[in-house]
C-alpha cells in the first residue's frame, strides 16, 4: 500500500486570516480543533474573504485556552476576543447558520483597519452547518471553511506547478489544513482515503480554486500576473472549476503529527 508523508500542518482560527503551523494537530466534530470557528461578515451578515480583502492576509490570528487574540499590523495592542450572548444568522457561500457577535470592540477595530465596516461572528457548538451531503451519506458537520472539514495538499504538485509558471510558489496561498509528500504530482487526483491509527479522512472531492491563491499571503496583495491561478487554468481546469487539492471528511479519532505516515487508499479504476 503507498504512503504518503506528513510535511505541514495549518488551521485558521478565523476565515480568511493568516494561518498557524501546527506540529500536531487535535481534531474534533468539526475537523481541526478551532478551524474557522470565527469569521467577518458585512452588514447584510455575508461574509468577507481575501477574494475582496486580501489585506485579511496580514492580520495574525492565534487562540489561547479558548480565546481568540487578534494582531493586526501597525497597532501596538492585541484584541483579545470572546463572543457575545448575541446572535444572527449570517451567510457562508449558500449557507445560513447562527453565529455569536464578538464581543468587545474587536468588530470596531477591525472595521477601521479595513476602512470598511465588518463584524466578528463565532460559530457555537449548537450552530450545525452540515456538509455537502451529495458527498457524505453521514450527518457531518463543518465550520466556517468554504465546504469541508479538511484540505490536503501535495508537495510534489506544488513543485510541478511552480516548474511550469517559472517561479517558485508557496503553499500557504492554497490554506490547506494538511501537507503531504510522496508519489507522482497530483497523484491525489487518485486517492480515495487517508489512514492512521485509527483515524480515515475519506478524499471526497477535488478543490476548486479562486483568485485567493494570487493573494501573497506576506504581503496582502494580489499579484498583477494573476499567477498562479493562471497557470492552473491552463491544465488543471474542469466542468467544475480549476482544481488543487481535494477535500476530506474524517472519521475515527486521533491526531495527526508533522512526520507521521498515511496509508493511501486509491480509488477503484472503472
Amino acid at each position: 500500500m503507498a504512503k504518503v508523508k506528513v510535511e505541514q500542518l495549518f488551521y485558521y482560527p478565523v476565515k480568511s486570516l493568516r494561518g498557524v503551523s501546527l506540529t500536531s494537530m487535535t481534531l474534533d466534530d468539526f475537523g481541526p480543533a478551532g478551524d474557522r470557528r470565527w469569521m467577518l461578515v458585512d452588514p447584510e451578515g455575508c461574509f468577507v474573504t481575501q477574494r475582496e480583502q486580501p489585506r485579511l492576509a496580514l492580520i495574525q490570528a492565534d487562540l489561547h485556552d479558548g480565546r481568540l487574540v487578534l494582531t493586526l499590523p501597525g497597532e501596538a495592542d492585541p484584541v483579545a476576543v470572546e463572543p457575545s450572548d448575541t446572535e444572527q444568522r449570517v451567510r457562508v457561500w449558500r449557507d445560513w447558520v447562527k453565529a455569536r457577535f464578538a464581543a468587545g470592540d474587536a468588530s470596531e477595530r477591525l472595521s477601521r483597519w479595513l476602512d470598511t465596516p465588518v463584524s466578528l461572528v463565532y460559530m457555537p457548538d449548537s450552530s450545525l452547518r452540515p456538509v455537502d451531503h451529495n458527498y457524505s451519506l453521514a450527518e457531518r458537520r463543518v465550520s466556517f471553511a468554504d465546504g469541508f472539514p479538511f484540505l490536503v495538499t501535495h508537495t510534489a504538485s506544488l513543485q510541478a506547478l511552480s516548474a511550469r509558471a517559472g517561479q517558485d510558489f508557496d503553499m500557504r496561498r492554497f490554506r490547506p489544513n494538511i501537507v503531504v509528500s510522496g508519489g507522482d504530482a497530483f497523484a491525489e487526483d487518485q486517492w480515495r482515503a487517508l489512514t492512521i491509527d485509527g483515524l480515515r479522512l475519506d478524499l471526497v472531492k477535488p478543490c476548486s480554486r479562486c483568485v485567493m491563491t494570487t493573494v501573497d499571503p506576506d504581503k496582502g496583495e494580489k499579484a498583477a500576473d494573476l499567477q498562479p491561478l493562471r497557470e492552473l487554468g491552463r491544465f488543471r481546469r474542469t466542468p467544475d472549476g480549476v482544481m488543487f487539492g481535494v477535500n476530506g471528511i474524517h472519521s475515527g479519532t486521533g491526531g495527526i503529527r508533522v512526520g507521521d505516515w498515511f496509508d493511501v487508499e486509491l480509488k477503484e479504476e472503472h
